[in-house]
């Protein structure tokens, strides 16, 4: 389309939108706003605020236009290459859940685990796969319209699909957000959690006594000031060093655990387990996996989005190496330490040792910096229906967002401090919202997409869609259930 049709087009809805109510105009900013979870290309402050005032949706306005001037504006400044998406596809797919394996072993067996961890991983570069696939068949039929993320994927299937599910979409929207929404906020209580527990270790064994809920309360502050921040721009710097420090903490551990005398023979380990313990295998298996929310902002940030799906391309590579990672943590920590491995493997070092402890501070210091970032996230999806609702909102907005992250620090805090232990709050994340996000979610989309077109939908396709859904809510009942079961005994 030529710069005098796309000026005189944003004239027109612009003339249009001044003659709407003002709550319309509300709901229609606030709509744009939602769907987006993670914001990971670097636009510029001024596009930015230029794509939040533009009317995105039921206007016609092409959504990479300026609504000042009519240009075009770029929604990424930056577009990333593979290598660049390989590095934050593995810094978002390894946190708190990678330093879990060694307990993710021992409920799941060395054997088990080894062979259902590559299953798993299939599994779920599957559904992300058809993730991609019906959110660029959703692309194709919106006008006006680069590139969706993964609520607003949801929403635009349902839009598409069958005539009496198309009334679901919004609901479905809603219900994406929700589930991102409770997993970032699982994610933020588990890393207070991760800190409290390693700092407590090493102020023991420095002599200085103090209660695990005080120490939880000493990392508040430093988690809240820059938790207070709404521009991503000052917190994202961290994000390097955050990750740099959680390597050298892996790296430090697995050395310690091969150095610290000859291994235990395998015959002492389980190989194989079942029942209540596979279940919470599978939650935290699925919560290591977290990196779901990324795939399609990754991939519509990329230079050539093609290259990310194919069979040696971004999306494979790092599954590969993200999953062999995992498996090679998981085996050594749960043959070092058996039945006695914890929640964080960093918690089985031994504290008397000086560089012991160093590790534990600097592991603790690495997902301590990423608690700002992953909670930017959370607040991405709460504050813009809130801002839409309220009127003190509208009228002071930086004072009521930064009451409302206030707030939900405060909550996360209130959690972290009532959870007794960390592998089961990973437990029952995992099992709970990250297996709706990477398993239930995509076959859903994968049905609605399919269903309008004649023999779309094959008996294989029907097959194999049905068995992820059976595996997946197998792993939600089971896997919630028995994490809540016992969390309550611990309680006991």
């Amino acid at each position: 389309m030529s710069n005098s049709s796309n000026s005189s087009n944003n004239n027109n809805n612009m003339d249009a939108e001044q003659q709407q109510q003002h709550s319309d105009q509300k709901a229609i900013e606030a709509a744009g706003e939602m769907g987006r979870t993670l914001e990971i290309t670097g636009r510029q402050e001024k596009q930015e605020k230029s794509a939040e005032k533009s009317p995105e949706k039921g206007q016609g306005m092409d959504k990479n236009s300026d609504p000042e001037n009519g240009d075009p504006v770029r929604r990424r400044g930056h577009e990333t290459s593979e290598l660049e998406a390989v590095t934050h596809l593995f810094k978002g797919s390894v946190g708190a859940g990678l330093f879990a394996m060694g307990d993710c072993f021992k409920n799941g067996g060395l054997v088990g685990a080894t062979i259902l961890l590559p299953i798993i991983a299939v599994m779920c570069v599957h559904c992300e796969r058809m993730l991609i696939r019906g959110s660029v068949s959703a692309v194709e039929r919106t006008p006006g319209v680069d590139f969706l993320d993964y609520p607003e994927t949801v929403e635009k299937c349902f839009e598409y699909g069958p005539r009496p599910l198309r009334k679901m979409s919004r609901v479905m929207k809603l219900i994406v957000e929700m589930f991102l929404c409770v997993t970032q906020f699982g994610f933020c209580a588990i890393y207070f959690v991760f800190v409290t527990e390693n700092i407590h270790q090493v102020l023991q064994q420095n002599g200085i006594d103090i209660g695990m809920s005080m120490v939880m309360l000493i990392t508040l502050l430093p988690a809240m000031i820059p938790s207070l921040m709404t521009n991503l721009k000052y917190i994202s710097p961290v994000s390097l060093f955050a990750n740099v420090a959680l390597l050298f903490g892996l790296i430090a551990t697995l050395t310690i655990a091969f150095s610290d005398g000859p291994m235990p023979p395998l015959g002492d380990r389980h190989l194989f387990t079942g029942g209540s313990q596979l279940a919470l295998f599978f939650g935290t298996a699925l919560f290591s996996y977290e990196g779901i929310a990324l795939i399609l902002p990754l991939r519509n940030s990329m230079r050539r989005p093609e290259n990310f799906s194919t069979r040696f391309g971004v999306l494979n590579s790092t599954m590969f190496f993200t999953t062999s990672l995992f498996i090679f943590t998981g085996f050594v920590s749960y043959v070092r330490w058996g039945e006695d491995v914890a929640g964080s493997i960093t918690l089985n070092l031994v504290v008397e040792e000086v560089f012991s402890q160093v590790v534990k501070v600097v592991a603790a210091l690495g997902v301590f910096l990423g608690y700002p970032i992953q909670f930017f996230v959370m607040m991405k999806i709460l504050w813009p229906p809130l801002k839409r609702s309220n009127d003190c909102a509208q009228k002071y907005p930086i004072t009521m967002q930064v009451c409302l992250r206030f707030v939900m620090v405060m909550m996360t805090f209130g959690v972290a401090l009532v959870v007794p232990k960390l592998n089961l709050f990973i437990s029952l994340i995992g099992a709970l919202c990250s297996t709706s996000l990477a398993f239930v979610i995509p076959v859903l989309i994968d049905f609605v997409t399919r269903a309008p077109v004649p023999k779309a939908l094959g008996v294989w396709s029907y097959i194999k869609n049905i068995l992820i859904l059976t595996v997946a809510v197998l792993g939600i009942v089971t896997g919630t259930y028995q994490s809540i079961v016992e969390i309550v005994k611990e309680f006991k």
